[in-house]
């Protein structure tokens, strides 16, 4: 299906037309010798019509151009009853769950898609091929996946929670395209299920119950096919879990209260053996601030907590024997609340964190923070900062779908910020946060990844 896409530039005062199947935005004085370049593979969510857009960025010049498609043999989703959830990728393979509105009932499960691009080993960098579409080459959709929310990567394995069956799935890629997708499921965690994989070995598996038996449990699963060690459990100070993650030998959890880090061994976990790290209150409800999912950073853990102008970003260094919280006040302003910090080494050789303010019940105009996570180059993060904050698009926020995201181009030079409530994804350059372009593919574009060399 090709669509409509319009694309606008800064680098000029020219107002663009509309172009069917592709776009170009034009630009006095472009050399029309140049060949255009791609920079990468794009593939995203529409939560309009739930179903899976893919498009390759191209840049002339200053010119972008983008011709937007749907994947191939994508199935047909009920737009009522049936959305797509979290999405993580392998390699130049990308896993996407399903999820429906009836506890599984309707169908649930996930698919497996091949982006149809190859990298190629040239010394010290690779070089990318584009010359197959991607598509769909795994579907696992019906009556008996638990409704799966979440989707973790973990060493190169892909993990899937299936609430309503209590447990998961872990998604093995093929090691070559002739061999099959591998899948199993393991009985582990509860309910909204948050998990963490450690070594391919070991998975500690939340529930989400806040009160009762279950509250604070996790289970810890043996995955590896070799073990006969049998399966734990062991209880945190607070329930509510909601986030998990791990790094470093430890494994973080995000409960009601706070965050709790323990050794990633396996072994019996004792009240003794967790390490709780409060966040502060609340200054208005009079609650423990909490966090509701991690991001990694070689050896560091990152994670948002608190509201409006008391809104900060925590860092902790997993390779210490003994977490230690750093601070970092991001004022998120009245009606809106950050997200996970997406993080990421750029072609300059920093390390950043970008940081999306969105909006929930307000008209506020939504933004995008950078910050410069190592500003001295010591490897260590204690002295990260804010470099800049901009104006970005519009959300449109339905439970857990139509937030912004953020896809990090291989070049490292550049990321795309996707823009649910305008159906526009930005170009924005990671050296200085300015805005290279806007593209326009209509509906609403949600979850994104970006593939290439």
């Amino acid at each position: 299906m090709h669509l409509t896409v319009r694309i606008t530039t800064f680098f000029c005062s020219l107002s663009f037309g509309l172009l069917v199947g592709h776009a170009v935005a034009q630009q006095q004085g472009s050399n029309s010798a140049d060949k255009p370049r791609t920079i990468a593979r794009l593939v995203w969510q529409d939560t309009a019509d739930q179903t899976l857009r893919w498009g390759d960025l191209q840049r002339i010049g200053n010119e972008w151009r983008l011709n937007a498609l749907t994947v191939d043999s994508i199935p047909k989703l009920d737009g009522e009853t049936q959305n797509y959830v979290q999405m993580e990728s392998i390699g130049n393979a990308l896993v996407a769950g399903i999820h429906d509105s009836e506890r599984g009932a309707i169908g649930s499960g996930w698919i497996a898609v091949d982006t149809g691009v190859e990298l190629e080993a040239h010394g010290d960098h690779f070089h990318a091929r584009y010359s197959r579409s991607p598509k769909v080459v795994h579907s696992q959709i019906d009556a008996d996946q638990g409704n799966p929310a979440h989707v973790y990567s973990y060493n190169q394995r892909i993990y899937i929670a299936n609430d309503a069956k209590n447990g998961f799935t872990i998604v093995t890629p093929p090691k070559d395209s002739r061999s099959p997708w591998g899948w199993k499921f393991f009985s582990g965690g509860g309910n909204h299920i948050t998990l963490a994989g450690v070594a391919n070995s070991w998975c500690y598996a939340t529930w989400a119950d806040r009160e009762g038996d279950h509250a604070g449990q996790v289970d810890v699963v043996s995955t590896d096919p070799s073990s006969n060690q049998p399966n734990r459990s062991f209880k945190l100070p607070s329930g509510g879990l909601h986030g998990a993650t791990t790094n470093s030998g430890k494994v973080f959890f995000a409960p009601a209260d706070g965050i709790c880090v323990v050794e990633g061994d396996g072994r019996d976990t004792t009240p003794e053996h967790v390490q709780h790290i409060p966040l502060g209150t609340d200054s208005k409800s009079d609650r423990p601030n909490r966090t509701g999912a991690f991001a990694n950073l070689r050896s560091w853990v990152l994670f948002h907590y608190g509201t409006g102008d008391q809104s900060m970003v925590g860092l902790i260094d997993a390779s210490k024997p003994k977490a230690h919280l750093v601070e970092l006040s991001v004022p998120a302003g009245d009606g809106l609340s950050l997200s996970t910090p997406k993080c990421f080494a750029a072609a300059n050789g920093k390390e950043y964190a970008w940081i999306i303010h969105h909006r929930r019940n307000s008209e506020q105009i939504e933004k995008l923070t950078a910050v410069d996570l190592d500003p001295n180059g010591d490897k260590d993060l204690s002295d990260a900062a804010i470099v800049k904050t901009i104006e970005i698009g519009t959300s449109k926020i339905e439970g857990h779908s139509g937030y912004h995201e953020i896809a990090v181009f291989p070049n490292r030079r550049a990321a795309c910020i996707t823009n649910p409530g305008d159906g526009t994804l930005w170009i924005v350059s990671i050296a200085n946060l300015e805005i290279l372009a806007k593209v326009t593919v209509g509906g609403s574009p949600t979850r994104i990844a970006a593939f290439g060399g």
